[in-house]
């Protein structure tokens, strides 16, 4: 046990954030805490790390536990180099190390050689225990890992962003290891190279880990215990992130029905009472005065708690669109510099389609081609019959930021009542007076909602959306993404959320600097079957799908059988003549024999391995 937290209250000004939370951690755990924005889940950090107080409850941390916090502010030597910046954690081996040096050039020299190497083998022996041969190696992987290259690292910090700043300040805790890591939102200012490796790091970390995170593929990913703060008490789910969701809503639903149930009795017996009560004879008012005795020991269920006010929506096509929504042909596009050449593929009627590829590849562009905002320098876009296109875009730059949210919604769809705006922003959770404020005075996740009102307004059948998750919480997610699974429609996304893209594609679309690669599965599926980049005829996009996946390994392990069971017989008849009088008597070709069935032995162990991992 390293940490033991029990009934741990805190509040502001009269006002509660967290009121029961209890929880332990052991030195191998790997916990998320998960809650609403203003659960209260960062509070918990600060109150672990001590630098907030609690008002009851205990806390208690083993003495030897060091703990490490990502924290958003950095006290960097800014005249250092970054590399030099990665080196601060290993201040000590350093010292150790360098000592070495000057121990070595004493060597030579020195009258006092016993004692030099009595000092330089214990300092020595302390160096590799530290792993301080693995010093370097670390410092380059989690450079490389965070997304540094190797021409920046002899760069002063200075020149950083903020955000390259958090990342050099991750890089430096991962490297100092404590004992506890506590993570807060980890994954921001990280591309999804760099989310991968930091998931393989911490899948690997030999120690415990607290992370807060609103990337449910993450956190799946890296923990195996779940946390949850709601109405500031904390539940703890003894399993990954996906099936505590399951559990989660299987709750709820049992919960709820119930309550119903246990209200319909109560009201059920409640009408009865009142019936017998009514006909005011004297057998009856004794009936009815025994069912409310009944009636008082019955056990009366809470109302479940409510969940927080959450987005509840359903898009609606006008028309059904044909079933050849989008075809792109050998698309390329420059600015000032060549952004991607080569890029097909196509989008049918009821395909749900993400567009991934590396940050910079062109993926918005790609959007606003297809838009006709731009003009392509090669190739061409078909957009299909009766199709309507719906956008969501992650700039936000559909909106007039003068406008009030009423105005924006009455001005876009003017034969709208000022009852059916008023209905549909409260739907959005703009209610009463919030209706008239300033689109520029909103948040990034508020306007978010705006962009989606319009999006439901339209009655498009094809849904293009650029990162449509930014600035919503978890909740406000899961109603999306249920939203769109219910759509009958299309949809081309781009996301960076990768448990958005697995509940939600249906087919993968990989772009690449000289083609497009399409996946016919969610994004597990792509992971799993992505290929190297090959270069391929410009007008032929690839595509890699499930049946040809599973025709080509079934045709395999046909062939392995077919070999296997040849070598089996083989093996067989060899092994026969070892028993014949004629190779008994002549040791060479005895011996001979031997080897080549030994030989044998060993190309069947190799094709039963294999037909083995594909049976898996």
């Amino acid at each position: 046990m390293i940490l033991s937290c029990s009934s741990l209250s805190k509040s502001y000004l009269s006002q509660d954030v967290l009121k029961d939370v209890t929880f332990k951690m052991e030195d191998h755990d790997k916990l998320a805490i998960i809650g609403v924005n203003g659960a209260g889940k960062s509070t918990l950090l600060h109150i672990l790390t001590g630098e907030e107080s609690y008002d009851s409850g205990s806390l208690s941390i083993a003495k030897q536990v060091k703990i490490g916090y990502l924290s958003q502010e950095h006290a960097f030597d800014l005249d250092k180099s970054i590399y030099e910046t990665l080196e601060e954690p290993f201040a000590q081996l350093m010292g150790i190390e360098r000592r070495l040096r000057e121990l070595e050039n004493q060597m030579a020299n020195s009258t006092h050689l016993d004692e030099i190497m009595h000092e330089y083998d214990a300092l020595s022996a302390q160096f590799d225990a530290a792993n301080g041969y693995e010093m370097e190696s670390q410092i380059k992987g989690v450079l490389n890992g965070l997304g540094f290259p190797e021409e920046m690292w002899s760069s002063p910090m200075r020149i950083l962003s903020g955000g390259q700043k958090t990342r050099i300040g991750l890089g430096q805790l991962l490297l100092r290891k404590p004992d506890l890591l506590l993570l807060d939102e980890p994954t921001n200012h990280l591309d999804l190279a760099s989310i991968e490796w930091l998931e393989t790091y911490l899948k690997n970390y030999p120690k415990a880990l607290i992370v807060v995170s609103h990337d449910r593929y993450f956190v799946d990913q890296v923990t195996n215990s779940i946390m949850e703060i709601e109405h500031g008490k904390s539940t703890i789910y003894n399993c990954h992130y996906s099936e505590y969701a399951r559990i989660k809503k299987h709750n709820r639903d049992v919960e709820l029905k119930h309550y119903l149930n246990n209200q319909k009795e109560i009201k059920r017996m409640q009408q009865s009472i009142d019936t017998l009560k009514s006909y005011g004879r004297e057998k009856q008012v004794k009936r009815a005065e025994s069912k409310e005795k009944a009636l008082a020991k019955m056990e009366h269920l809470d109302r479940p708690e409510a969940l927080p006010q959450s987005i509840r929506i359903a898009f609606d096509p006008e028309v059904v669109s044909g079933f050849d929504v989008l075809k792109v042909t050998d698309l390329a596009m420059a600015f000032d510099h060549p952004l991607f050449d080569g890029i097909s593929f196509e989008i049918k009627r009821g395909d749900k389609a993400a567009l991934l590829g590396p940050n910079g590849i062109g993926k918005t562009t790609m959007f606003h081609l297809i838009l006709h905002d731009y003009t392509p320098t090669h190739g061409k876009i078909k957009i299909g019959v009766k199709v309507m296109i719906g956008y969501y875009d992650q700039e936000q730059t559909s909106l007039d930021m003068s406008k009030t949210i009423f105005d924006e919604i009455s001005d876009t769809y003017p034969r709208m009542t000022n009852t059916e705006i008023r209905n549909i922003c409260a739907t959005f959770l703009f209610k009463g007076e919030d209706v008239f404020k300033t689109i520029g005075d909103l948040s990034g996740g508020e306007k978010g909602r705006v962009i989606l009102i319009k999006l439901l307004l339209n009655k498009a059948n094809f849904l293009i959306l650029d990162e449509p998750t930014n600035h919503l919480d978890i909740q406000s997610e899961e109603v999306l993404e249920d939203a769109l699974l219910d759509f009958p429609g299309t949809i081309l996304f781009i996301s960076h959320d990768r448990y958005f893209i697995n509940k939600i594609a249906t087919k993968v679309i990989e772009m690449t600097p000289h083609g497009a690669h399409t996946y016919e599965g969610d994004y597990d599926y792509y992971m799993a079957h992505k290929h190297p980049i090959i270069e391929e005829k410009k007008d032929k996009p690839v595509t890699i799908t499930k049946r040809e996946i599973d025709r080509k390994t079934k045709n395999r392990i046909k062939k392995l059988e077919e070999g296997i069971s040849a070598l089996e017989d083989t093996i067989s008849e060899k092994e026969a003549l070892l028993n014949e009088e004629e190779i008994i008597n002549d040791y060479e070709k005895y011996n001979a024999l031997n080897d080549e069935i030994e030989k044998l032995n060993t190309q069947l162990e190799a094709l039963m391995e294999e037909w083995e991992n594909l049976q898996e």
